[in-house]
């Protein structure tokens, strides 16, 4: 099997004297953590660790009644001055000018109060930023949140996309490309896997005199490492 895959490397044009060895760890394709940036007690929490959830869905909540409670205040300022103002545009070429701004200002103001009162709204709602799965909670209800103080309330990654932080030595720098194939095998697995370097770091860690790259898979869990060669064409 290995004769075959090496021979398959070589009809499509790379060298097995290129082959560069590399170790990697197992990250999530994206992690998040994730903060209220509002002030408030929380009212509910909606997930738990495990959870996984949707880009839009909803994390957790604010108690948020007296936010509400002023933009259903504002939206009716704004019913009315709406109102006002269409009657006094029909009749505004012989009405005094200076009137007219009046309503229009105040037509204007209520619907600028009322998108300053919906943003209010939504800083109590917390949505997932993109699809994965809670892997921290750290919040309950009754727990009280300050928008000064930065707390993280969850921690997200993506449920099942991953890719391997691949690191190979400085010596390779101009050898190793994006799209250079990389064969691998995650430690406690002797299954061998095959991907793509899709990402090349543009520096040399100066403690390890390492480079670093990217190979994007899926279904690995997070935290584990492996080793693995890189064919560079």
């Amino acid at each position: 099997m290995k004769k075959l895959f090496l021979s398959l490397l070589l009809s499509i044009g790379y060298l097995s004297a290129n082959s560069i060895y590399a170790t990697f760890d197992v990250v999530a394709d994206k992690k998040a953590s994730i903060a209220f940036s509002s002030s408030g007690i929380i009212d509910t929490v909606f997930v738990d660790i495990g959870s996984v959830v949707q880009k839009g869905d909803t994390l957790a909540m604010l108690d948020n009644r007296d936010t509400k409670a002023l933009l259903n205040v504002y939206q009716t300022t704004l019913k009315y001055a709406k109102k006002d103002f269409q009657r006094q545009e029909k009749i505004r070429n012989i009405i005094d000018q200076a009137k007219f701004d009046g309503y229009a200002n105040k037509y204007e103001s209520a619907k600028a109060q009322v998108a300053y009162q919906k943003t209010l709204l939504d800083k109590t709602i917390l949505k997932a930023p993109f699809e994965g799965v809670i892997i921290s909670k750290e919040i309950e209800s009754g727990d009280v949140v300050s928008g000064q103080v930065v707390k993280t309330a969850f921690k997200i990654q993506s449920t099942n996309k991953r890719k391997l932080l691949v690191h190979f030595d400085q010596k390779y720098h101009g050898i190793v490309k994006v799209g250079d194939v990389f064969t691998y095998t995650v430690d406690g697995d002797e299954t061998k896997y095959t991907g793509n370097i899709s990402k090349i770091y543009p520096f040399v860690d100066t403690k390890t005199r390492k480079i670093e790259a990217e190979v994007l898979t899926k279904d690995i869990l997070v935290g584990l490492f492996g080793e693995g060669t890189i064919y560079s064409k």
